[in-house]
């Protein structure tokens, strides 16, 4: 048994008939121990979201095998019912577009106690710690805005409000999909800042899933890099941004705008990622890479660690015979 907080090993989520499955995420894995902060990366369809609710059993009308380890429970191996007294209360899930994921015609405060409410809390003192998370959080007056409605709040109040749900039952591991997405870039840095004092005053391990590597470089310790339902690359955050091992890595931060790189072009990645039942032989970034070779359309690469300990899949990396940065 695994000491690891969250052990992920051979995800795979798959959708259609079984004599003719899609692969929507391939073989996924990740480790996590306490207060460890991993970003999970990449774009648009590459599987982040789905791996996030695999892991809370959010995956109705999917086939989801492997193994999902939290603490000394199989995930996986659990009933619904066992499920739902893990969500909210030892695993928190803040989800894409606050206003989108907040029921418009219940009260704040409500939202914010139920999870305290489903494992047996009693009314009051449930809303009396919706109030002291919300106001932990930065939202003014919190005890006299339990009875206000999501409308009532702007962008970035809605995302705290979000984040007290996925806290209030004092979790272990939180899960944070996109949640800067739509949010202006002032307030994104404050939702970001806010995560980074929680994440470090509760000892609170974080999975944030993002697009924006961006939003990570200065939150996570680790990045792992999906792409077309793969993980490709998972490294040390400071090391993906000096020396990123994958040419998809390095493709990702060629498109984020850098301080100091004022004048600088920035350069899209050309392509989109392949549809999941289409995804090519081999690497499936290979079309869209400019160093692949024959090797790289025929097989899957083998996994490389690099110097600094990090995994990439990648037939030419970008390290060295020596180990030496490129």
């Amino acid at each position: 048994m695994t000491s690891a907080l969250l052990s992920v090993e051979g995800l795979t989520v798959q959708v259609g008939h079984a004599s003719h499955p899609v692969v929507l995420v391939d073989s996924f894995g990740l480790d996590m121990d306490p207060g460890d902060r991993v970003a999970l990366v990449g774009e648009t369809g590459s599987g982040k979201t789905l791996v996030a609710r695999s892991i809370v059993g959010l995956t109705s009308g999917l086939s989801v095998t492997g193994t999902v380890r939290f603490k000394e429970l199989d995930l996986l191996g659990l009933s619904e019912r066992e499920m739902r007294s893990i969500r909210g209360r030892r695993i928190g899930m803040v989800f894409q577009n606050p206003m989108g994921s907040l029921n418009p015609i219940m009260t704040i405060g409500a939202q914010v106690a139920e999870p305290l409410r489903m494992a047996g809390v009693s009314k009051s003192a449930a809303l009396a710690r919706a109030g002291d998370v919300l106001g932990e959080l930065g939202i003014a007056g919190a005890r006299g805005r339990l009875s206000a409605y999501p409308h009532e709040f702007s962008g970035g109040m809605r995302q705290r409000v979000a984040l007290a749900i996925a806290l209030v039952g004092e979790p272990d591991l939180l899960i944070a999909d996109e949640p800067t997405t739509a949010l202006d870039v002032r307030v994104q840095e404050q939702v970001l800042d806010l995560l980074d004092r929680v994440a470090a005053e509760r000892r609170l391990a974080v999975l944030m899933i993002t697009h924006d590597l961006a939003a990570v470089a200065g939150f996570a310790d680790r990045v792992a890099v999906m792409y077309s339902g793969l993980k490709v690359h998972e490294e040390a955050v400071d090391q993906i941004f000096a020396d990123p091992a994958h040419p998809y890595t390095a493709r990702l931060l060629d498109a984020v705008p850098r301080l100091g790189a004022t004048g600088k072009a920035l350069h899209p990645i050309p392509g989109t990622p392949p549809h999941p039942a289409e995804r090519p032989s081999g690497c499936p970034f290979h079309p869209r890479c400019a160093t692949a070779t024959d090797v790289c359309s025929a097989l899957w690469p083998a996994t490389t660690v690099t110097p600094s300990g990090g995994t990439v899949h990648c037939h030419w990396p970008r390290i060295p015979d020596d180990g030496s940065p490129v």
